[in-house]
């Protein structure tokens, strides 16, 4: 997840991505419905070898499912980080708006920070494991009836950018999840 730049005034845009075999262009991005700098929220991923699952204020906007047959992102240990940075040329329409350095240094805070995960020894679950307890919360989750309602409202109210309905980008067919979600 990450916040993409904007001109001031307009909506903030939330970038969810899967890298799955190298391969990181699975962007949906998002209009937030509210302004992200105005106050703390919380954003959670919730990664198992089912699905993965992006929450904003515990509303879910995207489910990445996964397909036996297709890259998922499992084969490699994950890392988490939280950095700001400028990726202007491809986030704000190759550099068209420009960072105003006068108005640096640019900080960001975070807030009751927390990971919760385990290391799983061998493919789709069947190694052992090393697991906090609770961990069975988000091990097993997958997407409710509840998830697909909010999931359906975000894509009518908030969805920008599906890279689903971008023929540009993919002249060769789209990726094979595109077809079944």
């Amino acid at each position: 997840m990450e916040f993409m730049g904007n001109s001031s005034g307009s909506p903030t845009v939330l970038n969810t991505n899967v890298w799955a075999n190298g391969d990181g262009k699975k962007e949906h991005q998002f209009y937030l419905w509210f302004d992200p700098a105005a106050d703390f929220h919380k954003y959670k991923i919730v990664w198992n070898d089912k699905n993965i699952i992006f929450q904003v204020d515990d509303v879910t906007v995207r489910v990445f499912k996964r397909y036996d047959d297709l890259p998922y992102p499992d084969a490699k240990p994950m890392a988490v980080h939280a950095t700001l940075w400028d990726g202007s040329y491809w986030a704000t329409r190759k550099g068209e708006v420009k960072i105003d350095w006068s108005s640096a240094p640019f900080v960001v805070s975070y807030r009751d920070y927390t990971a919760n995960a385990c290391a799983v020894h061998g493919r789709n679950g069947g190694g052992s494991s090393s697991c906090p307890a609770g961990a069975n919360e988000w091990m097993d989750r997958q997407s409710d009836d509840t998830d697909r309602l909010t999931v359906a409202w975000a894509r009518r109210n908030c969805l920008q950018y599906n890279y689903c309905d971008d023929g540009w980008r993919f002249p060769q067919g789209f990726p094979g999840e595109c077809a079944r979600n």
